[in-house]
């Protein structure tokens, strides 16, 4: 019976090679495509992140086997220049940013073994490391062209903050179900498609 629960950055090191290879199963395919070295350049980058001022990380385990994670932390002040973070900072301004974003809690990385989908494990990861969050402040990044992962956080309440332009690819920026901005995200430039 998979089990999800809150976890130390510590524990979450003792299940590296979970991690790992669930990050490779998850990460390997479209859109992500991400090549198997990836996997193990990540987890030196999650030693990193676990050393983060406000980190928090959830497990999903089958007896001993990592069917999934997911980590979170304080986005820092002033926002962060790197990575993606130039182009949601570019498309909320400068103001939002502070006020939307910084000192809020970042979802970083969430991925479930792709044999585990469908059985809620991600919704319960997500709600793991964001729902001791008080004030609400939760937000995320992930790429437009993941249309599972973008289909996922609006099922799960997530609200779309940024918007490419229309056609568009790079990034976009979700404030989770509790945030106080959520009302005042954008409203997106694409044309809505009738339902199916």
């Amino acid at each position: 019976m998979a089990t999800v629960r809150r976890v130390s950055g510590k524990r979450l090191l003792a299940h590296a090679d979970g991690v790992r290879a669930v990050y490779a199963d998850a990460f390997g395919g479209p859109p992500w495509n991400e090549v198997p070295d990836r996997a193990a350049a990540y987890l030196e980058r999650m030693a990193d992140d676990t050393r983060r001022p406000g980190f928090t990380a959830a497990l999903v385990l089958d007896g001993n086997a990592v069917l999934g994670w997911a980590t979170a932390w304080t986005t820092p002040v002033p926002f962060p220049a790197d990575r993606c973070y130039p182009q949601v900072s570019a498309a909320l301004g400068a103001l939002r940013t502070a006020e939307w974003l910084c000192g809020g809690r970042e979802v970083d990385e969430l991925a479930t073994a792709r044999h585990a989908r469908g059985a809620g494990l991600g919704g319960r990861l997500l709600d793991a490391v964001t729902e001791d969050r008080v004030d609400g402040r939760c937000w995320l990044l992930t790429s437009v062209a993941a249309c599972e992962a973008v289909a996922f956080y609006e099922r799960a309440g997530w609200t779309r903050a940024t918007h490419p332009a229309p056609g568009g690819a790079g990034h976009a920026a979700f404030l989770g179900p509790r945030h106080p901005a959520r009302a005042a995200a954008p409203r997106s430039l694409e044309p809505s498609r009738p339902e199916q």
